[in-house]
């Protein structure tokens, strides 16, 4: 199976955990989509989604499912969404598609986070993926500073040029050369650092579930 196949599978798989009757949270990336697409075929069984992205919004609303603000809801029971890599506790490492602060704010109103992945995204030790971070602009000189004390390089992640901004106005700041052995710890301390909008190590809002496209076919991982 290719990789696009592969992520087909895991979007397909995730339909499992989508309640009837209920609003699901949707997440925001190229496996997300193939999940969106599957999403079509109960779209008249679900009263509608939380969105992480204008993107995945969009994505929804073409397939005609309501979208709603993640202020008119109190709780999800489940948030749908891919990861630019997972470990075997399954804490995370997101912001690839730079939605990560609307991704971890569903997430945070969500029972149950189930990650859809393929197996290439799966790592030992979180780090191997440049570390996105949602700044203010006016910090982000100071912030790659403090990610430089901790071993790390950070750059403005650009877009044609200048500096991507982010659904929310802000940038982002994509750091390398980290190894992240205490993902709690570090997301804790990254988010008290002033600028820091979200870091994009999701483990205070970990997967509960990683369904994970295989070879063999879609994996279920439980944490």
């Amino acid at each position: 199976m290719t990789q696009d196949e592969l992520k087909a599978a895991v979007g397909q798989a995730a339909l499992h955990y989508v309640v009837p009757g209920e609003i699901v949270g949707v997440g925001t990336g190229s496996t997300v989509n193939k999940f969106i697409d599957a999403l079509a075929s109960m779209k008249d069984r679900i009263k509608g989604a939380v969105s992480s992205s204008n993107a995945s919004t969009e994505r929804l609303r073409a397939i005609g499912v309501p979208v709603f603000d993640a202020t008119e809801v109190g709780e999800l029971s489940v948030y749908i969404d891919g990861a630019d890599e997972i470990d075997p506790r399954g804490y995370m490492v997101k912001g690839g598609g730079a939605a990560l602060t609307r991704e971890k704010i569903v997430a945070a109103l969500s029972r149950r986070f189930v990650c859809i992945a393929d197996e290439s995204k799966v790592v030992p030790v979180l780090g191997k993926f440049p570390l996105p971070v949602e700044v203010i602009p006016m910090a982000a000189r100071r912030i790659a500073a403090l990610f430089e004390a901790k071993g790390g390089q950070a750059q403005v992640r650009l877009k044609d040029g200048v500096p991507l901004v982010t659904d929310n106005g802000q940038h982002i700041l994509d750091v390398r050369g980290l190894q992240i052995a205490d993902p709690l710890a570090f997301e804790s301390e990254v988010n008290q650092w002033p600028g820091v909008v979200t870091v994009g190590v999701f483990a205070h809002q970990k997967a509960s579930v990683c369904l994970l496209g295989t070879l063999s076919g879609v994996k279920t991982i439980e944490y």
